[in-house]
This record gives C-alpha cells, sequence and structure tokens, in this order.
C-alpha cells in the first residue's frame, strides 16, 4: 500500500458538494482516506474569477500505481465535469492533483511527483500543513511545515466557513 496525498478544490457550481462527491468517489475507486484537512478557500492562483476556490487536502491508502491513478483521477474529474480547454488556468467544477506518492520523485511526460508547484502555493501548503506537518518533501528536504512558512505566495487562504441556511 501507498499512502498518497492528494489536494482537491473547485470553484463552479455547488463547491461544497463536488469536494463532496470527489471524496465519496475517492473512496470507492482509489482507496480508504486516512487523513483529510479541513476544508480551506482561497482566491484564484494564476488567473482571475469572481469565484474563490475551496480546497482541501486528503491522505489516501491505495494499491493503485502512479499509472492507474492518473486514469481514475481523469475519470473522477471527466465524472465532476470537469472541462480541460487547454487555455492553462481556469475556473472548474474539481481538480484533483497528487502531491506525494509515498516519499516517491518521478518526472514522466504525464506527470510529476511531488507536485512540482506546490511549494509555490499557499492554498495547497496550508490544508498540508494541518493534516501533515513534519512530512518531508524528497526533494527540498524541508516539512510541510517549513514550506509553508517560507512561502511567498501572498494569496489569502481561510478556514471555510458554510453559510448557514435559515428555515
Amino acid at each position: 500500500m501507498a499512502k498518497v496525498f492528494f489536494t482537491i478544490g473547485g470553484n463552479l457550481g455547488d463547491r461544497e458538494s463536488c469536494l463532496r462527491e470527489t471524496r465519496t468517489m475517492i473512496s470507492g475507486r482509489i482507496g480508504k482516506i486516512e487523513k483529510q484537512s479541513s476544508i480551506y478557500e482561497s482566491e484564484p492562483w494564476g488567473f482571475s474569477s469572481d469565484t474563490n476556490f475551496l480546497n482541501q487536502v486528503l491522505v489516501v491508502d491505495t494499491s493503485l500505481s502512479t499509472a492507474a491513478l492518473i486514469l481514475e483521477i481523469s475519470y473522477i474529474e471527466t465524472r465532476m465535469g470537469r472541462i480541460r480547454s487547454g487555455q492553462g488556468y481556469a475556473s472548474r467544477t474539481v481538480d484533483v492533483d497528487i502531491l506525494f506518492y509515498d516519499h516517491q520523485i518521478m518526472l514522466t511526460h504525464d506527470l510529476t511527483i511531488p507536485h512540482k508547484q506546490m511549494h509555490k502555493r499557499k492554498f495547497v501548503l496550508t490544508p498540508l500543513d494541518e493534516v501533515a506537518p513534519d512530512f518531508i518533501h524528497p526533494l527540498f528536504s524541508l516539512t510541510v511545515h517549513e514550506l509553508l512558512v517560507t512561502c511567498t505566495d501572498e494569496g489569502k487562504v481561510w478556514k471555510y466557513e458554510p453559510v448557514a441556511v435559515a428555515h
């Protein structure tokens, strides 16, 4: 079994529902969710949008290879209505990224592990720090917490508070 760290997030549709359905599919198709961070809200990163993102980190035990994970992630994103325009960063219903696969380092045409941009993104590091502050990045030899405190990203990230609906 491998321990995989995922970041899931999106800013289109019912954002909470999309995260919930994504967790259900990950649990059913990839493996047991051992830990999950709180849900965080953040401004879009790398592009402009009127809608903020909800993001969460999951730690999943899986027997799947990285190649099988790519196929499952593609299936889940498609089922959740993700449309890839090929135009770079854009609004989306859901995005599922692999941050770590155990302590492996992988660089292929389809996949880079650890995620090559994670150390530059507070919206990834903040929830990751909640669930695995002492996990050591296999390339940088720094803990997740050390990466967070040295991150220069100035984007705002805060714990998500669902709006209570009056009955």
